[in-house]
């Protein structure tokens, strides 16, 4: 007899498939996150442009056929797969065929929580889906949503169902717009009073949320899974010199991530071109960290935040502390990065004073006129004073102060 709990959780089994020099980790973590079950890896020799599978008829079959012996569910690709060549691999392999844009999609379908997380994803489906309703298959073979329009003479199903998500795509972007112009007026009021931003950007799965919750006591969400976060989080920290600014923690990048969520995305990633620092967070323990940070940068240079001043945080150091070759080539790759581990609290002190010095500068001597009470309130509100001595007429100030702060104190700046 069929146990029908073991069925109900059984895993759908997944052949993978990647392009030459290609090990597959980052598509077997992308499944896995997914809760589908890796059963073969199978990596080309060569890809060839042909118009049916992207490769010879002889490989494709062969392909198709392990799957069949391997008793997979599905065959995922790690490049893209255009709809006309998923048709054919599903025709060939009589199993659904998809790439890692779907993998990611559906991942992010799974994990969205806030109404603009969920507005964000169903942008992102509809337009991946759009291309691919003539090569229907799955849960994201047609999207349907209430009636918009009757048949017309002679239109085709096809047609009455393009226009239908095409629609649905105008309205979702309408309603996104709404969501995001309200979380740019909370962003207005916090820039009322001036605390300087800091935002934790890096690799998906490189620590970021455990971070944020170790510097501010913070609760957000944490998994040893990609993408566990997808909603901005900002919480304020306090720096050694009493110093306040506000960090706040952003969906992680992920290497060739669909532009269709890169699109649907901006108005989150752009807190990475908002912000007065961003702290690129880097996984020390993972063999790829150097090329992670590659994809990183790409990321930035697209949403147009590659400019922005940055610090190289290398999390997760208590991970390679034995491991002298692992730290040597770190080093020589990230020469003036900060070492921490958001497990430990290792390093946090030297995060603190690289923080403070991108974001305020190095140390600065005034003697500022006892009249001039605003300016040296100024001073205290949006710099860090690190001593002060009253004399009768004047105040002698160290501190650390932003630039726009310093040009206004210039005329009392001691060489």
């Amino acid at each position: 007899m069929i146990d029908l709990e073991e069925e109900r959780n059984k895993k759908v089994r997944a052949l993978l498939v990647g392009e030459p020099g290609n090990n597959l980790s980052e598509l077997t973590g992308l499944t896995d996150t997914l809760g589908l079950e890796s059963v073969e890896k199978i990596t080309l020799s060569r890809l060839e442009v042909q118009p049916a599978y992207g490769m010879g008829k002889g490989k494709a079959q062969e392909i198709a056929e392990r799957a069949k012996e391997v008793e997979a569910d599905c065959i995922i690709f790690d490049f893209n797969l255009e709809p006309t060549k998923q048709r054919n691999w599903e025709k060939l392999a009589k199993i659904p065929c998809f790439d890692r844009q779907e993998v990611i999609i559906r991942i992010f379908a799974q994990r969205a929580r806030t109404k603009e997380a969920v507005l964000q994803v169903q942008l992102a489906k509809l337009t991946y889906s759009l291309p691919r309703l003539a090569h229907s298959y799955g849960d994201m073979a047609r999207q349907r949503g209430g009636s918009y329009g009757s048949k017309g003479s002679g239109e085709t199903q096809l047609e009455l169902d393009q226009r239908r998500v095409r629609t649905l795509i105008m309205q979702t972007k309408k309603e996104l717009e709404e969501v995001v112009k309200t979380r740019e007026t909370q962003r207005k009021r916090r820039g009322a009073i001036p605390i300087p931003e800091c935002a934790l950007i890096g690799y998906t799965n490189a620590g970021k949320s455990s971070l944020l919750n170790a510097l501010t006591g913070a609760e957000s969400f944490v998994e040893n899974k990609l993408f566990a976060t997808l909603d901005p989080l900002t919480r304020k920290l306090n720096l050694k010199d009493g110093k306040g600014i506000l960090l706040t923690d952003t969906v992680g990048f992920i290497s060739n991530l669909p532009h269709s969520l890169i699109d649907a995305f901006k108005s989150t990633l752009s807190e990475a071109k908002k912000a007065d620092l961003n702290l690129i967070v880097i996984d020390s323990g993972d063999s790829n960290a150097i090329e992670q940070y590659k994809t990183v940068q790409e990321v930035l240079q697209e949403i147009g935040a590659s400019e922005k001043a940055s610090l190289i945080v290398l999390n997760k150091w208590d991970k390679i502390e034995e491991n002298q070759l692992n730290q040597a080539e770190l080093n020589r790759a990230f020469p003036n990065a900060i070492k921490v581990s958001a497990k430990t609290g290792f390093g946090f002190a030297d995060l603190f004073d690289a923080i403070s010095k991108k974001l305020l500068g190095d140390e600065e001597f005034f003697e500022i006129p006892c009249t001039e009470n605003d300016l040296i309130n100024k001073i205290r509100t949006e710099g860090i004073i690190i001593e002060e001595e009253w004399k009768d007429s004047s105040v002698l100030i160290k501190a650390r102060i932003a630039e726009r702060t310093k040009n206004i104190c210039k005329k009392y700046q001691l060489k």
